[in-house]
C-alpha cells in the first residue's frame, strides 16, 4: 500500500517519523511518503489532498493527514481535544483519512462516495495523530478500498457528514509556493475570460504587479510575469471536463519573491 502523509509538522520534523511508526504496526508492508505543510494550512492541507487522491497513482492508496488548528471551539479544550476523524472514499478508490478542519475536506467533498465520522476519541492526547488516530485509519484502509483483501473494521464508520456543511474553498488564495517561485492559486481556470497574451493587473496581498495572461506558461518572454494555467488539477466528478488551477509564474525569475513572499491562504484580487 502507497500512504501519503501530509502534516503541518514541519520540514523534517522528528513528528513524521513517530507517526510512521505507528501508521506500520497497523499497515506493515506499506511505503509511507510525507508532504509537509504550512503550519495550520488547512488550505494547503486540502489542495494536496485532491491534488494527490484525485489523479493517477498507485491502485493501493491511503491519503492519511492531519492539520487541526483546534479553532472549531474557542473556549479552553479539555483533555486536548480538537476537531474530529473523518473517512472519505473516493471515486477511484482512494481512501482518505484525517481530522476534518477548515478547507481539509473541501476540495475533495464533491468527489466522495462515502464521506463519513471515524468514531475515535477527538482528545487524549495532544498529538492525536500519533497516539490515537494510526490505529483507526489502518483498520479502516485495510477493509474499505476495492483493492483491499481483509475485512477492515468498518464499526468504527460513523455518522455520515453532509458536503453543504463543508465549507467550499475560496476561489481566490495562494494555495501553495512551489520550489521555483511559481504561486500555485484556487483560482480555477475556467473562471476567467480572458485572451492569451492579454495584460492584467495582479495583487496578491498589499503587492501589485503586472501580468500577462497565457495559456502555457513558456509562451512568454523571459523576465515576464505570467498568469496561467498552471500544472494543478483534476477531473471534474462526472468527467466532463478538467478542473486546472492558475499560476503566476515570473519566467526566469521568482513570483513569490516579485510579490514580496506571500503566505498560502494570502488573498489574490486580478485589478480591472
Amino acid at each position: 500500500m502507497f500512504i501519503t502523509l501530509i502534516a503541518d509538522y514541519g520540514n523534517g520534523d522528528p513528528a513524521f517519523a513517530e507517526v510512521t511508526q505507528r501508521l506500520l504496526i497497523g499497515l506493515p508492508e506499506a511505503q509511507i511518503h510525507t508532504l509537509s505543510v504550512p503550519a495550520f494550512s488547512t488550505l494547503a492541507t486540502g489542495f494536496w489532498i485532491a491534488q494527490l487522491g484525485l489523479n493517477p497513482g498507485p491502485q493501493e492508496r491511503l491519503i492519511y493527514h492531519n492539520c487541526a488548528p483546534r479553532q472549531d471551539d474557542k473556549q479552553p479544550r479539555l483533555n486536548n481535544e480538537g476537531e474530529g476523524l473523518t473517512y472519505a472514499l473516493l471515486a477511484n478508490g482512494v481512501t482518505v483519512v484525517g481530522v476534518n478542519a477548515g478547507y481539509s475536506l473541501s476540495f475533495i467533498k464533491e468527489y466522495a462516495q462515502k464521506l463519513q465520522i471515524v468514531k475515535v476519541s477527538r482528545g487524549g492526547s495532544q498529538f492525536r495523530s500519533r497516539d490515537v488516530f494510526p490505529n483507526a485509519a489502518a483498520a479502516i484502509a485495510s477493509g474499505t478500498a476495492p483493492w483491499a483483501i481483509a475485512q477492515g473494521d468498518f464499526s468504527l464508520l460513523g455518522e455520515v457528514l453532509n458536503p453543504s456543511n463543508i465549507p467550499d474553498p475560496p476561489s481566490d488564495r495562494v494555495a501553495w509556493i512551489d520550489g521555483y517561485g511559481n504561486i500555485k492559486t484556487t483560482i480555477p481556470s475556467h473562471s476567467l475570460n480572458l485572451k492569451p497574451e492579454e495584460k492584467v493587473v495582479i495583487r496578491v496581498g498589499d503587492v501589485v504587479s503586472d501580468a500577462v495572461y497565457s495559456d502555457g506558461s513558456f509562451k512568454v518572454p523571459e523576465g515576464t510575469l505570467a498568469f496561467s494555467p498552471g500544472s494543478s488539477g483534476w477531473s471534474m466528478p462526472d468527467g466532463s471536463k478538467s478542473v486546472r488551477w492558475m499560476e503566476l509564474f515570473l519566467r526566469g525569475g521568482n513570483a513569490w519573491e516579485r510579490f514580496g513572499r506571500p503566505r498560502v491562504n494570502q488573498l489574490i484580487t486580478r485589478i480591472g
